[in-house]
Protein backbone atom coordinates (compact mmCIF):
# COMPACT_ATOMS: atom_id res chain seq x y z
CA UNK A 1 0.00 0.00 0.00
CA UNK A 2 1.59 3.80 -0.89
CA UNK A 3 2.61 5.36 2.09
CA UNK A 4 0.53 8.28 3.11
CA UNK A 5 3.36 10.48 2.74
CA UNK A 6 2.80 11.21 -1.04
CA UNK A 7 -0.33 11.93 -2.79
CA UNK A 8 -0.14 12.26 -6.65
CA UNK A 9 -3.68 14.46 -6.39
CA UNK A 10 -1.52 17.14 -3.75
CA UNK A 11 1.43 17.54 -6.15
CA UNK A 12 0.14 20.37 -7.82
CA UNK A 13 0.76 24.09 -6.30
CA UNK A 14 0.16 27.73 -7.76
CA UNK A 15 -0.47 28.58 -11.43
CA UNK A 16 2.98 26.58 -12.86
CA UNK A 17 1.84 24.90 -15.47
CA UNK A 18 -1.62 26.98 -15.98
CA UNK A 19 0.55 30.30 -16.44
CA UNK A 20 3.03 28.33 -18.97
CA UNK A 21 0.04 26.98 -21.10
CA UNK A 22 -2.01 30.10 -21.00
CA UNK A 23 1.20 31.92 -22.01
CA UNK A 24 0.79 28.63 -25.10
CA UNK A 25 -2.64 29.33 -26.18
CA UNK A 26 -3.51 32.72 -25.01
CA UNK A 27 0.01 34.85 -26.01
CA UNK A 28 0.51 34.45 -29.62
CA UNK A 29 2.28 31.04 -29.75
CA UNK A 30 -0.67 28.72 -31.80
CA UNK A 31 2.53 26.97 -32.66
CA UNK A 32 2.60 24.73 -29.80
CA UNK A 33 -0.68 22.97 -30.98
CA UNK A 34 0.66 19.56 -33.14
CA UNK A 35 -2.25 18.15 -35.40
CA UNK A 36 -3.02 14.79 -35.10
CA UNK A 37 -1.25 13.68 -38.69
CA UNK A 38 2.21 15.36 -37.08
CA UNK A 39 2.38 13.66 -33.58
CA UNK A 40 3.97 10.34 -35.09
CA UNK A 41 7.62 9.69 -35.07
CA UNK A 42 9.10 6.62 -36.32
CA UNK A 43 8.16 3.27 -34.18
CA UNK A 44 11.31 1.55 -33.49
CA UNK A 45 8.94 -0.86 -31.58
CA UNK A 46 9.65 -3.86 -33.92
CA UNK A 47 13.21 -4.14 -33.95
CA UNK A 48 13.53 -2.35 -30.17
CA UNK A 49 12.06 -4.21 -27.88
CA UNK A 50 12.00 -2.16 -25.30
CA UNK A 51 9.57 0.97 -23.35
CA UNK A 52 10.16 3.75 -20.96
CA UNK A 53 7.87 4.35 -18.55
CA UNK A 54 7.63 7.41 -16.16
CA UNK A 55 5.44 7.17 -13.20
CA UNK A 56 4.80 8.71 -9.84
CA UNK A 57 6.97 7.00 -6.38
CA UNK A 58 4.78 4.29 -4.93
CA UNK A 59 2.67 3.68 -7.37
CA UNK A 60 3.07 0.00 -8.90
CA UNK A 61 2.85 -3.63 -6.86
CA UNK A 62 6.23 -4.27 -5.68
CA UNK A 63 7.55 -7.61 -4.36
CA UNK A 64 6.83 -8.33 -0.19
CA UNK A 65 11.12 -8.99 0.70
CA UNK A 66 12.33 -7.32 -2.44
CA UNK A 67 11.14 -3.95 -2.87
CA UNK A 68 13.20 -2.67 -6.16
CA UNK A 69 11.02 -5.57 -7.81
CA UNK A 70 7.77 -5.05 -9.74
CA UNK A 71 6.37 -8.21 -10.23
CA UNK A 72 3.48 -7.18 -12.83
CA UNK A 73 6.57 -5.18 -14.97
CA UNK A 74 8.26 -8.91 -14.81
CA UNK A 75 5.57 -10.72 -15.78
CA UNK A 76 4.72 -8.24 -19.37
CA UNK A 77 8.41 -8.97 -20.02
CA UNK A 78 8.58 -12.88 -19.76
CA UNK A 79 5.66 -13.07 -22.03
CA UNK A 80 6.36 -10.53 -24.51
CA UNK A 81 10.50 -10.18 -24.64
CA UNK A 82 9.48 -6.19 -23.92
CA UNK A 83 11.93 -4.57 -21.50
CA UNK A 84 10.41 -1.85 -19.21
CA UNK A 85 12.47 1.08 -18.52
CA UNK A 86 10.84 1.93 -15.26
CA UNK A 87 11.59 5.23 -13.70
CA UNK A 88 9.72 6.80 -10.66
CA UNK A 89 10.30 10.72 -12.11
CA UNK A 90 6.91 12.35 -11.70
CA UNK A 91 6.97 13.84 -8.52
CA UNK A 92 4.62 17.27 -9.86
CA UNK A 93 2.33 17.40 -12.89
CA UNK A 94 3.35 21.13 -13.21
CA UNK A 95 7.63 19.95 -13.04
CA UNK A 96 6.70 17.07 -15.36
CA UNK A 97 5.03 19.59 -17.91
CA UNK A 98 8.14 22.01 -17.18
CA UNK A 99 10.67 19.45 -18.14
CA UNK A 100 8.84 18.22 -21.29
CA UNK A 101 6.84 21.39 -22.68
CA UNK A 102 9.98 22.34 -24.65
CA UNK A 103 11.03 19.42 -26.53
CA UNK A 104 6.71 18.79 -27.40
CA UNK A 105 6.70 22.57 -28.57
CA UNK A 106 9.83 22.40 -31.08
CA UNK A 107 8.59 18.86 -32.32
CA UNK A 108 11.35 16.82 -30.44
CA UNK A 109 11.25 13.41 -28.66
CA UNK A 110 10.69 14.03 -24.82
CA UNK A 111 12.60 10.74 -24.09
CA UNK A 112 9.49 8.85 -22.82
CA UNK A 113 7.44 6.64 -24.12
CA UNK A 114 4.31 6.47 -21.40
CA UNK A 115 3.90 8.28 -19.06
CA UNK A 116 1.09 8.40 -16.28
CA UNK A 117 -0.44 12.10 -15.42
CA UNK A 118 -3.10 13.61 -13.42
CA UNK A 119 -6.06 13.60 -15.72
CA UNK A 120 -6.79 17.82 -15.35
CA UNK A 121 -2.73 17.44 -16.58
CA UNK A 122 -3.70 14.88 -19.43
CA UNK A 123 -6.40 17.64 -20.47
CA UNK A 124 -3.39 19.55 -20.97
CA UNK A 125 -2.09 17.73 -23.41
CA UNK A 126 -4.68 16.30 -25.21
CA UNK A 127 -5.76 19.99 -25.92
CA UNK A 128 -2.12 20.84 -27.22
CA UNK A 129 -2.50 18.02 -29.15
CA UNK A 130 0.84 16.45 -27.54
CA UNK A 131 -0.64 13.08 -26.80
CA UNK A 132 -0.88 10.35 -29.36
CA UNK A 133 -3.50 8.35 -30.31
CA UNK A 134 -3.73 5.32 -29.38
CA UNK A 135 -4.42 1.99 -31.47
CA UNK A 136 -7.41 0.86 -29.83
CA UNK A 137 -7.31 -2.59 -32.85
CA UNK A 138 -3.75 -3.74 -30.55
CA UNK A 139 -5.82 -2.91 -27.19
CA UNK A 140 -8.61 -5.82 -26.92
CA UNK A 141 -8.40 -5.55 -22.89
CA UNK A 142 -8.79 -1.92 -23.04
CA UNK A 143 -11.80 -2.22 -25.01
CA UNK A 144 -13.41 -4.88 -23.11
CA UNK A 145 -12.90 -3.91 -19.66
CA UNK A 146 -12.34 -0.35 -18.86
CA UNK A 147 -14.41 0.67 -16.60
CA UNK A 148 -17.51 2.45 -18.78
CA UNK A 149 -17.88 5.57 -16.04
CA UNK A 150 -14.34 6.43 -17.07
CA UNK A 151 -14.82 5.66 -20.78
CA UNK A 152 -15.23 9.10 -22.17
CA UNK A 153 -14.20 12.69 -19.98
CA UNK A 154 -15.05 15.70 -21.07
CA UNK A 155 -10.93 16.47 -22.13
CA UNK A 156 -10.76 13.20 -24.37
CA UNK A 157 -14.02 11.92 -25.91
CA UNK A 158 -13.87 8.38 -26.28
CA UNK A 159 -10.50 8.01 -24.40
CA UNK A 160 -8.92 7.95 -27.67
CA UNK A 161 -5.15 9.15 -26.44
CA UNK A 162 -5.60 8.38 -22.57
CA UNK A 163 -6.50 5.66 -20.45
CA UNK A 164 -6.85 5.75 -16.69
CA UNK A 165 -3.86 4.13 -14.71
CA UNK A 166 -5.72 4.12 -11.15
CA UNK A 167 -8.90 6.32 -10.32
CA UNK A 168 -10.01 7.53 -6.92
CA UNK A 169 -12.54 9.40 -5.22
CA UNK A 170 -12.63 12.75 -3.55
CA UNK A 171 -14.59 12.83 -0.54
CA UNK A 172 -14.69 13.92 3.07
CA UNK A 173 -13.22 12.12 6.07
CA UNK A 174 -13.62 12.54 9.50
CA UNK A 175 -13.43 11.12 13.02
CA UNK A 176 -16.61 10.10 14.01
CA UNK A 177 -15.53 8.93 17.49
CA UNK A 178 -14.52 12.71 18.08
CA UNK A 179 -16.58 14.55 16.23
CA UNK A 180 -19.76 12.39 17.68
CA UNK A 181 -21.96 12.60 14.94
CA UNK A 182 -21.99 11.44 11.42
CA UNK A 183 -20.95 13.36 8.36
CA UNK A 184 -23.42 13.19 5.35
CA UNK A 185 -22.85 16.50 2.94
CA UNK A 186 -20.23 18.91 2.34
CA UNK A 187 -22.56 21.44 4.03
CA UNK A 188 -22.25 19.37 7.11
CA UNK A 189 -18.27 20.98 7.34
CA UNK A 190 -19.70 23.91 8.12
CA UNK A 191 -21.60 23.50 11.00
CA UNK A 192 -20.35 25.59 14.39
CA UNK A 193 -18.87 22.30 16.42
CA UNK A 194 -16.52 21.86 13.38
CA UNK A 195 -15.29 25.76 13.77
CA UNK A 196 -11.25 25.71 13.18
CA UNK A 197 -11.75 21.79 12.77
CA UNK A 198 -11.94 21.53 8.99
CA UNK A 199 -9.08 21.47 5.97
CA UNK A 200 -9.33 21.75 2.33
CA UNK A 201 -7.24 20.93 -0.09
CA UNK A 202 -4.91 23.59 -1.62
CA UNK A 203 -4.73 22.86 -4.70
CA UNK A 204 -7.54 24.35 -7.20
CA UNK A 205 -7.85 21.53 -9.28
CA UNK A 206 -7.88 18.86 -6.58
CA UNK A 207 -10.74 21.00 -3.98
CA UNK A 208 -13.13 22.71 -6.15
CA UNK A 209 -15.50 19.61 -7.47
CA UNK A 210 -16.50 18.37 -4.34
CA UNK A 211 -16.75 21.79 -2.93
CA UNK A 212 -19.24 22.79 -6.21
CA UNK A 213 -21.16 19.97 -5.47
CA UNK A 214 -21.78 20.60 -2.29
CA UNK A 215 -24.22 23.73 -3.76
CA UNK A 216 -25.51 21.15 -5.67
CA UNK A 217 -23.91 22.09 -8.54
CA UNK A 218 -23.59 19.08 -11.59
CA UNK A 219 -20.23 19.04 -12.07
CA UNK A 220 -20.17 17.59 -15.78
CA UNK A 221 -20.72 21.17 -16.55
CA UNK A 222 -20.15 23.48 -14.35
CA UNK A 223 -19.76 27.36 -15.18
CA UNK A 224 -18.08 30.04 -14.34
CA UNK A 225 -21.05 31.45 -11.96
CA UNK A 226 -20.77 28.27 -9.92
CA UNK A 227 -17.23 28.74 -9.92
CA UNK A 228 -17.69 31.99 -8.44
CA UNK A 229 -20.40 30.73 -5.91
CA UNK A 230 -18.12 28.19 -4.34
CA UNK A 231 -15.23 30.70 -3.86
CA UNK A 232 -17.57 33.40 -2.15
CA UNK A 233 -18.55 30.53 0.56
CA UNK A 234 -15.12 29.52 1.23
CA UNK A 235 -14.29 32.60 1.40
CA UNK A 236 -16.69 33.44 3.89
CA UNK A 237 -15.46 30.34 5.61
CA UNK A 238 -11.84 31.75 6.26
CA UNK A 239 -13.19 35.08 7.15
CA UNK A 240 -14.72 33.23 9.76
CA UNK A 241 -11.60 31.30 11.00
CA UNK A 242 -14.21 28.09 10.54
CA UNK A 243 -11.24 26.60 8.03
CA UNK A 244 -7.90 25.56 10.14
CA UNK A 245 -5.74 25.79 6.61
CA UNK A 246 -5.41 24.42 3.24
CA UNK A 247 -3.35 21.27 2.57
CA UNK A 248 -1.51 19.08 0.28
CA UNK A 249 -1.42 15.21 2.15
CA UNK A 250 -0.49 16.39 5.43
CA UNK A 251 -4.03 16.30 6.08
CA UNK A 252 -3.71 12.62 6.88
CA UNK A 253 -0.99 13.77 9.72
CA UNK A 254 -3.68 16.77 10.91
CA UNK A 255 -6.41 14.32 11.07
CA UNK A 256 -4.65 11.21 12.60
CA UNK A 257 -3.25 13.93 15.40
CA UNK A 258 -6.75 15.26 16.57
CA UNK A 259 -5.99 18.42 15.10
CA UNK A 260 -8.50 18.28 12.88
CA UNK A 261 -12.17 16.24 12.87
CA UNK A 262 -12.71 16.56 9.43
CA UNK A 263 -11.41 17.51 6.00
CA UNK A 264 -11.39 16.44 2.27
CA UNK A 265 -9.73 13.18 1.67
CA UNK A 266 -8.68 10.68 -1.22
CA UNK A 267 -10.06 7.25 -0.78
CA UNK A 268 -7.00 5.81 -1.47
CA UNK A 269 -5.79 7.49 1.62
CA UNK A 270 -8.67 6.54 4.03
CA UNK A 271 -8.55 3.30 3.46
CA UNK A 272 -5.07 3.18 5.32
CA UNK A 273 -6.25 6.04 7.69
CA UNK A 274 -9.13 3.35 8.60
CA UNK A 275 -6.41 0.58 9.43
CA UNK A 276 -4.50 2.90 11.63
CA UNK A 277 -7.55 4.31 13.30
CA UNK A 278 -10.91 2.28 12.78
CA UNK A 279 -12.85 5.84 14.22
CA UNK A 280 -12.23 7.70 11.12
CA UNK A 281 -14.42 7.28 8.35
CA UNK A 282 -14.82 8.36 4.48
CA UNK A 283 -17.83 9.12 3.31
CA UNK A 284 -18.93 9.95 -0.39
CA UNK A 285 -21.61 12.93 0.54
CA UNK A 286 -24.86 12.88 -0.46
CA UNK A 287 -24.28 15.65 -3.05
CA UNK A 288 -21.84 13.60 -4.84
CA UNK A 289 -18.27 13.09 -5.06
CA UNK A 290 -15.43 13.19 -7.62
CA UNK A 291 -14.62 10.53 -9.20
CA UNK A 292 -10.60 11.19 -10.97
CA UNK A 293 -8.24 9.64 -12.12
CA UNK A 294 -4.53 9.68 -13.31
CA UNK A 295 -4.18 8.14 -16.73
CA UNK A 296 -1.54 6.87 -19.33
CA UNK A 297 -0.48 9.13 -22.43
CA UNK A 298 1.83 8.01 -24.76
CA UNK A 299 3.69 11.59 -25.82
CA UNK A 300 3.96 13.05 -29.16
CA UNK A 301 7.32 11.39 -31.04
CA UNK A 302 7.36 8.67 -28.87
CA UNK A 303 9.95 6.36 -30.47
CA UNK A 304 8.18 2.81 -29.07
CA UNK A 305 4.48 3.34 -29.37
CA UNK A 306 3.18 -0.20 -30.12
CA UNK A 307 5.44 -1.46 -27.36
CA UNK A 308 3.67 1.68 -25.01
CA UNK A 309 0.35 0.14 -26.10
CA UNK A 310 0.65 -2.96 -25.54
CA UNK A 311 2.13 -2.32 -21.67
CA UNK A 312 -1.41 -0.34 -21.60
CA UNK A 313 -3.03 -3.35 -22.52
CA UNK A 314 -1.41 -6.02 -20.28
CA UNK A 315 -2.51 -3.50 -17.20
CA UNK A 316 -6.02 -4.10 -18.36
CA UNK A 317 -6.31 -8.00 -18.44
CA UNK A 318 -8.51 -8.48 -14.68
CA UNK A 319 -6.06 -10.43 -13.33
CA UNK A 320 -3.00 -8.05 -13.61
CA UNK A 321 -5.15 -5.23 -13.09
CA UNK A 322 -5.94 -7.36 -9.66
CA UNK A 323 -2.93 -7.53 -8.61
CA UNK A 324 -2.32 -4.02 -8.94
CA UNK A 325 -5.20 -3.14 -7.19
CA UNK A 326 -4.60 -5.17 -4.53
CA UNK A 327 -1.18 -3.81 -4.10
CA UNK A 328 -2.04 -0.03 -4.14
CA UNK A 329 -5.49 0.29 -3.10
CA UNK A 330 -6.89 2.97 -5.32
CA UNK A 331 -10.31 2.66 -7.67
CA UNK A 332 -9.79 0.46 -9.77
CA UNK A 333 -10.13 1.23 -13.32
CA UNK A 334 -10.93 -2.35 -14.78
CA UNK A 335 -14.67 -3.36 -12.59
CA UNK A 336 -13.90 -7.17 -13.56
CA UNK A 337 -10.41 -7.16 -11.38
CA UNK A 338 -13.26 -7.60 -8.55
CA UNK A 339 -14.13 -11.14 -9.31
CA UNK A 340 -10.25 -12.40 -9.38
CA UNK A 341 -9.75 -10.73 -5.74
CA UNK A 342 -12.52 -12.31 -4.32
CA UNK A 343 -11.69 -15.40 -5.75
CA UNK A 344 -8.06 -15.64 -3.99
CA UNK A 345 -7.43 -18.07 -1.72
CA UNK A 346 -6.17 -15.22 1.14
CA UNK A 347 -9.20 -13.85 3.20
CA UNK A 348 -7.35 -10.69 3.05
CA UNK A 349 -7.55 -9.94 -0.23
CA UNK A 350 -10.18 -11.73 -0.96
CA UNK A 351 -12.11 -8.62 1.42
CA UNK A 352 -10.13 -6.31 -1.07
CA UNK A 353 -13.17 -7.08 -3.36
CA UNK A 354 -16.06 -6.23 -1.09
CA UNK A 355 -14.08 -2.65 -0.76
CA UNK A 356 -16.50 0.07 -2.10
CA UNK A 357 -13.22 2.58 -2.21
CA UNK A 358 -11.50 0.06 -4.47
CA UNK A 359 -14.42 -1.29 -6.55
CA UNK A 360 -17.93 1.52 -5.66
CA UNK A 361 -21.40 -0.24 -5.53
CA UNK A 362 -24.08 0.67 -7.26
CA UNK A 363 -25.30 2.80 -5.06
CA UNK A 364 -21.74 4.35 -4.93
CA UNK A 365 -21.64 5.29 -8.42
CA UNK A 366 -24.76 6.93 -8.49
CA UNK A 367 -23.27 9.91 -6.68
CA UNK A 368 -20.19 9.64 -8.46
CA UNK A 369 -19.09 12.23 -11.40
CA UNK A 370 -16.01 13.22 -13.72
CA UNK A 371 -15.67 16.84 -13.19
CA UNK A 372 -15.42 18.76 -16.58
CA UNK A 373 -11.64 20.19 -16.46
CA UNK A 374 -10.90 23.65 -16.21
CA UNK A 375 -10.14 25.01 -19.85
CA UNK A 376 -7.38 27.15 -20.35
CA UNK A 377 -9.41 29.96 -21.06
CA UNK A 378 -10.53 29.86 -17.62
CA UNK A 379 -7.77 28.94 -15.51
CA UNK A 380 -5.18 31.96 -14.83
CA UNK A 381 -8.11 34.06 -13.93
CA UNK A 382 -9.85 31.29 -11.23
CA UNK A 383 -6.24 30.22 -9.57
CA UNK A 384 -5.81 33.75 -9.18
CA UNK A 385 -9.16 33.81 -7.24
CA UNK A 386 -8.78 30.58 -5.34
CA UNK A 387 -4.94 31.59 -4.54
CA UNK A 388 -6.12 34.41 -3.25
CA UNK A 389 -8.75 32.83 -0.91
CA UNK A 390 -6.08 30.18 0.34
CA UNK A 391 -3.13 32.17 1.02
CA UNK A 392 -1.29 32.05 -1.97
Amino acid sequence: MPELAFSRRAAVRGLGAAGLLAALTGCGVPAAYVPEGRREGRDRSGRDRSVSFSNWPLYIDTDDENESRRPTLEAFSRETGIEVRYSEEINDNDEFFGKVSSALMNRQETGHDLVVVSDWMAARFVHLGWAQKMDRSAQANVATYLDPQLRSPAFDEGRLHTVPWQSGITGIAYNRKALGREIKSVKDLWQPDLAGKVTLFSGLDESFSLLMQGDGVDVTRWTESDFHRMCDRVESMVKKNHIRRFTGNDYTSDLSKGDVLACQAYSGDAIQLRADNPDIEFVVPEEGAELWAESLLVPNLAPHKANAEALIDFYYAPEVAAELAASVNYVCPVPAAREVLAASEYKETAELAENPLIFPDGEMRKRLAVSRDISSAERTAFAKRWNSIIGL
